[in-house]
C-alpha cells in the first residue's frame, strides 16, 4: 500500500534528495517550500513516478501552514503517513555578543517554531488513526555547542528536546518519532549562513569529502522502511573526516 510523505524544505539539499529517493521507493509526496517555480519543476519531474502535490508556504507563517495542510482533502494526500520536518537554516557565525537579532529570529522561527507549526497541523490526523511516522532533521549542532554557534546550536538543541517530547507524548498512539542528525553536508547551507558569500561557503567543504544530500536521504529511507515494531529514535551521521563539530581531518 502506497504511503504519503510530507516533506518541508523540499526544493533543495537534503529535502530534494529525500523527495527524489522516496519517489523511487513508491511514496506519494506532498512537497513544501517557499519557491513556487522550483516546486512546480519538481512536481513535473517526480509525478512521472508517483502522485505529487505541492504546497507553497513559509513555515514561519502559522496561519498559512495550517490552511495549506488542511486543504489536502483528496486521496492520497488527505492522509499523511510520514512527516519529514526538514526545513531549517543557519544565519551568521558570530560571537553571541555581536550576533544579529534578525539572524536569531530567523533561526528560532524556522528551525523551532516552523517545525512546531507544521507538526501541529499534521499530528492530529496521525493521532486519530493511531499511526504515523515523524522524522525531524536535527544536526550535530543539537548534540554539542561549538564556538560562535550559540543560537543556531540552541535551535537545534531545541529540536532534539522537542523530538524526545514528541516521542513520549505520541507513544500512546503508535506514532513513531525520530531524528536524523547530520554533520557537514555539502548543500547551500553555508551559502545561506554566510549570506551569499560563495567563496567563504565553498571553503567549508574543501580538503575533505563531506556528506552529500543523498547520503542523508538514504538514512531517512532506512528509518522509514524498518518493520513497524522498530523506531530509529535518534541517529547521528557524519562524514568520515568529521569526528565532532570542531574536529575535522583535512588533507
Amino acid at each position: 500500500m502506497m504511503k504519503t510523505a510530507l516533506i518541508t524544505g523540499a526544493t533543495s539539499g537534503i529535502g530534494l534528495a529525500t523527495a527524489q529517493t522516496l519517489a523511487k521507493n513508491n511514496f506519494a509526496l506532498v512537497l513544501c517550500g517557499r519557491n513556487k517555480e522550483k516546486l512546480n519543476e519538481l512536481k513535473q519531474e517526480l509525478s512521472q513516478q508517483v502522485p505529487v502535490e505541492t504546497l507553497c508556504f513559509d513555515v514561519r507563517d502559522q496561519k498559512t501552514v495550517a490552511q495549506q495542510i488542511h486543504s489536502l482533502t483528496q486521496s492520497p494526500f488527505d492522509k499523511i503517513d510520514v512527516l519529514i520536518n526538514n526545513a531549517g537554516n543557519a544565519h551568521g557565525l558570530d560571537p553571541i555578543d555581536k550576533g544579529s537579532i534578525e539572524d536569531w529570529d530567523a533561526m528560532m522561527d524556522i528551525n523551532v517554531k516552523g517545525l512546531l507549526y507544521v507538526s501541529h497541523a499534521v499530528m492530529p490526523q496521525m493521532r486519530e488513526r493511531k499511526s504515523g511516522h515523524i522524522i525531524n532533521i536535527g544536526s550535530t549542532a543539537g548534540k554539542e555547542v561549538y564556538p560562535n554557534g550559540n543560537v543556531y546550536c540552541g535551535s537545534k538543541h531545541a529540536v532534539d528536546a522537542i523530538t524526545t517530547g514528541m516521542r513520549l507524548d505520541l507513544n500512546p498512539y503508535h506514532i513513531r518519532v525520530g531524528a536524523v542528525n547530520p554533520g557537514l553536508v555539502q548543500t547551500n547551507f553555508s551559502e545561506v549562513r554566510f549570506k551569499g558569500d560563495t567563496e567563504r561557503a565553498d571553503k567549508v567543504y574543501q580538503g575533505y569529502m563531506p556528506l552529500q544530500p543523498q547520503d542523508v536521504a538514504d538514512v531517512i529511507l532506512f528509518a522509514l522502511t524498518r518493520p513497524a515494531h522498530v523506531n530509529i529514535a535518534d541517529l547521528t551521521v557524519m562524514c568520515t573526516a568529521q569526528a565532532s563539530s570542531t574536529v575535522l581531518k583535512k588533507e
